[in-house]
């Protein structure tokens, strides 16, 4: 990497955080290349590479007259991980909003992915229930065993958008989750029913069924970061 590029990404790294930080306003411009430069004792071309990176992601627009800042809404996702690690621990609202969202996506394709299961398919995702239901107890092992269900599932239902959204949204929020050592506590009762009602409509074929329990799993999940979260937060 040359210091060229290096230096790009600290100015757009920079840049980034202060105009998620609101310290630059949606609708307002940036400061010239030539003030930026001078700002951070770079070349100009490094300048202009680290804008182009943050219109890459939609925070703001490079015109004729200098870069503008654009609207949150209107940035792409990558913005996530950014914005979950802005503040010493992440904002709850956005926590509840990507396990609310992760949800709905991992939902689509469990109800997909048991309509196109084929037998050794289901055999498999039968199994993987059952040895979840037996180690509900270890809650590690246990958030482990549903990853690895989501993902087999994912790839059975093969729906390529739905998974790199997937792909991107797990990317950006886990290693924060993982970082902060994030342990929600789900009830045994309620996981070992989720699994039951997993296992029946396995075996039933009952995609809706299905997916209603994925849905059911991350609202339990959901409600437990919270109160792990506002744990960590008063502490």
């Amino acid at each position: 990497m040359t210091s060229n590029t290096t230096i790009s990404h600290e100015i757009a790294a920079t840049l980034r955080r202060e105009i998620l930080t609101q310290q630059y306003r949606s609708g307002e411009r940036l400061p010239s290349e030539r003030d930026l430069a001078a700002r951070f004792s770079a070349s100009r071309g490094a300048v202009r590479e680290a804008l182009s990176q943050l219109e890459q992601i939609g925070l703001i627009s490079v015109q004729p007259g200098g870069a503008r800042v654009k609207p949150i809404e209107e940035a792409s996702i990558a913005i996530l991980g950014p914005m979950l690690t802005l503040n010493e621990q992440p904002d709850p609202a956005l926590v509840d909003q990507f396990l609310q969202t992760f949800a709905a996506l991992a939902a689509l394709n469990a109800r997909e992915a048991l309509g196109l299961a084929n037998g050794e398919q289901q055999e498999r995702i039968r199994a993987m229930l059952a040895e979840m239901r037996e180690n509900s107890a270890e809650f590690e092992s246990t958030q482990r065993r549903w990853v690895e269900l989501l993902e087999y599932l994912g790839g059975i239902a093969d729906n390529l958008v739905v998974q790199l959204i997937l792909n991107d949204l797990k990317a950006q929020f886990m290693e924060r989750m993982v970082k902060e050592e994030f342990k929600p506590s789900l009830k045994k009762k309620v996981l070992n029913d989720l699994l039951q009602t997993l296992i029946r409509a396995s075996n039933e074929g009952d995609r809706d069924s299905f997916a209603s329990a994925v849905l059911r799993y991350f609202d339990e999940l959901r409600a437990a970061v919270v109160v792990d979260m506002n744990r960590r937060l008063a502490s």
